[in-house]
């Protein structure tokens, strides 16, 4: 009788050893380091996997640009340029002269609120004068809000900026139309304009770079 049951037992652990076997033959363990299979959508609806060994998303390709903690999508026929001061961090202009510069400038905040910052950098062209906290508004393009003022209109030149906080800094999106007609008219639909067009459509884009 003993040896009829050590005989059983012997069978089942035959049997549960051949199915762990073949477990893990059909299902063979992850390689060490290997990374999870989830991708980012990047600002332009392309789409980025991780890269071994640290297992980081991969950078989005082109359209896509990352700087200053964000990345973002660049409007279709608009190339690097000369960076046109010191603040700046991109400059990109159109290759149809009608549409313009877009300028991305970045202000540190120290010990200073992002209000103070944006209200302090915020120049106007013609005056070289602060302009005045009341010419601000709010501008919501994709999922983000931006504080939006218009720094100069002088001579057929129309240039705004979106104000944005990010982290330790407040970046600044400007755009610069140029031989605009009725640029003095008080109704001039800025947002139409081909440049700021082609920048709230960028900044429609924009996502942290994380």
């Amino acid at each position: 009788m003993k040896t009829l049951l050590l005989g059983i037992a012997l069978i089942i652990l035959v049997g549960i050893g051949g199915l762990v076997y073949r477990n893990a033959v059909s299902r063979p363990a992850a390689p060490a380091g290997a990374c999870t299979l989830d991708a980012r959508v990047c600002p332009d609806g392309s789409a980025v996997g991780r890269v071994a060994p640290s297992c980081d998303f991969a950078a989005c390709p082109p359209p896509n640009v990352a700087l200053a903690g964000v990345v973002f999508a660049l409007p279709e026929g608009f190339a690097s340029t000369t960076l046109p001061d010191a603040n700046a961090v991109a400059a990109y202009a159109s290759a149809s002269s009608s549409a313009g510069e877009i300028d991305v400038r970045q202000y540190p905040l120290g010990s200073s609120t992002p209000e103070s910052v944006i209200y302090a950098s915020a120049i106007g062209d013609a005056s070289g004068a602060l302009v005045s906290p009341g010419s601000f508004s709010a501008a919501t393009l994709g999922t983000r809000t931006y504080s939006f003022v218009v720094l100069g209109r002088f001579e057929g030149v129309v240039h705004a900026a979106y104000y944005l906080p990010v982290g330790d800094s407040v970046l600044r999106f400007d755009s610069i139309d140029r031989g605009v007609a009725g640029w003095s008219d008080p109704a001039l639909d800025v947002a139409a304009l081909p440049a700021n067009a082609a920048l709230r459509a960028m900044l429609s884009t924009l996502q942290t770079n994380q």
